[in-house]
C-alpha cells in the first residue's frame, strides 16, 4: 500500500501569515477533509498532543504521531509516496524536505513554489494567500478548495472527518459557544450581547451555555448535545460542522468565504461603518470592535430561520 505523511500540528494557521502562540485545534480539524483524497494510502499524521483527540479513532489514519524528537528522527529514516506539510515554520519545512518521498505538497523550502511536484496553480494560491494579507482579504475561495488544489485535487464538498464519536443525546435547542481563542480576542462577541440573546430566546428554545472548556472530549459531547450552535469563527464552529449540527456563525475580522458551511447553517457579518472588514488582524485599535455591530436581534432572526430548516427536514 502507498504511504502518505501529513504534517499538521496546529502551530501555524495554514492560510494566515503568522505562527500561533499556541495550538490551533480548529486548523487541525479543518484539515481532516483531505483524508478523502488519500483513502487508498496508509496515512501517518504528525500532530501536537493537544490536537490528537481530534484525530483519534479516525479510520483513515493508520498512525497518529505525537510530535517529539524521537518521532522526528524516526520519520527521517522512513520513505513515503506523498508528504504533505501545512506548517510554515522553518523546522517543519526542513523536516519534510529531508524525508524521502516521491511527491511533496504544501510548504517546502522553495519559497516561490510550494510544490516540488504537482499542481502549480494550486501551490501558488496557497502561498499567496498565506503570505499576502491583501490576497487573503480578496480571496473568495473556501479553505477546502485552496488546500485541495495544493494537493493536486479539486474540492467537491468532502466533509471533515472526526474520529471521536460522542455518546451524548440531544437535550438543548441552542448552544452558546461564547468563548474565543486568546489569540483572536477581536473575534469575541460581547458577553452582554450573549445575555441579551438568551433573554430573546428563553421563551422559545432550551438554551445551553458552553461546556467542556477545560476538556476537549467534554466539549465535543456538549456540542453534540445541541441542535444548533451559535458561535464565532472558532473551533466550536468546525466541531459543529463535523458533527452535522446547524450553525449560526458570527464573522468580523476573518472572512466568512473561507469557511464552507456544508449547507448546515448561515453566517452573519457586522452592519458597521468600517471599510477594513475583514481585517484578518489579531488586534484592533477601534473604540468599538466590528463584532459589536452584529446585534442580538439579528442573531435571533437567523436562529429562527435555521430552526425552520430543522423542522422542515424532520418532516421529510
Amino acid at each position: 500500500m502507498k504511504k502518505a505523511l501529513i504534517v499538521k500540528l496546529g502551530y501555524s494557521e495554514t492560510l494566515a501569515g503568522f505562527l500561533n502562540l499556541g495550538v490551533s485545534l480548529g486548523d487541525v480539524l479543518r484539515t481532516t477533509f483531505i483524508l478523502h483524497y488519500f483513502k487508498d494510502y496508509s496515512v501517518s499524521w504528525l500532530v501536537d498532543y493537544k490536537a490528537a483527540p481530534l484525530l483519534e479513532d479516525n479510520e483513515h489514519i493508520d498512525r497518529i504521531l505525537i510530535y517529539k524528537p524521537s518521532i522526528v528522527d524516526m520519520l527521517k529514516e522512513e520513505s513515503f509516496d506523498v508528504v504533505i506539510n501545512f506548517e510554515k515554520s522553518l523546522n517543519f519545512i526542513q523536516l519534510t524536505d529531508s524525508i524521502n518521498s516521491q511527491y511533496y505538497f504544501g510548504f517546502t523550502s522553495n519559497c516561490n513554489s510550494v510544490f516540488k511536484s504537482g499542481d502549480v496553480m494550486g501551490d501558488k494560491k496557497l502561498v499567496e494567500i498565506s503570505k499576502d494579507l491583501d490576497k487573503k482579504r480578496e480571496n473568495k475561495n473556501c479553505w477546502q478548495d485552496i488546500l485541495a488544489q495544493s494537493t493536486g485535487n479539486r474540492f467537491k464538498g468532502e466533509s471533515y472527518i472526526l474520529g471521536y464519536k460522542p455518546k451524548s443525546k440531544i437535550v438543548y435547542d441552542v448552544g452558546f459557544n461564547w468563548t474565543t481563542s486568546s489569540n483572536w480576542r477581536n473575534k469575541f462577541w460581547p458577553y452582554n450581547y450573549w445575555k441579551k440573546l438568551g433573554i430573546l430566546l428563553e421563551n422559545k428554545y432550551v438554551i445551553s451555555w458552553q461546556q467542556g472548556m477545560d476538556n476537549l472530549y467534554d466539549y465535543m459531547e456538549w456540542i453534540n448535545s445541541c441542535r444548533l450552535i451559535v458561535t464565532a469563527d472558532t473551533l466550536g464552529l468546525h466541531l459543529a460542522l463535523a458533527l452535522q449540527k446547524r450553525v449560526v456563525a458570527l464573522f468580523g475580522p476573518t472572512p466568512p468565504e473561507e469557511v464552507y458551511l456544508y449547507n448546515l447553517g448561515s453566517y452573519l457579518t457586522p452592519d458597521s461603518p468600517y471599510d477594513c472588514i475583514p481585517c484578518v488582524n489579531l488586534s484592533c485599535n477601534k473604540e468599538m470592535l466590528c463584532m459589536e455591530y452584529i446585534y442580538p436581534e439579528k442573531v435571533k432572526k437567523a436562529i429562527d430561520y435555521e430552526f425552520g430548516k430543522i423542522k422542515s427536514s424532520s418532516r421529510k
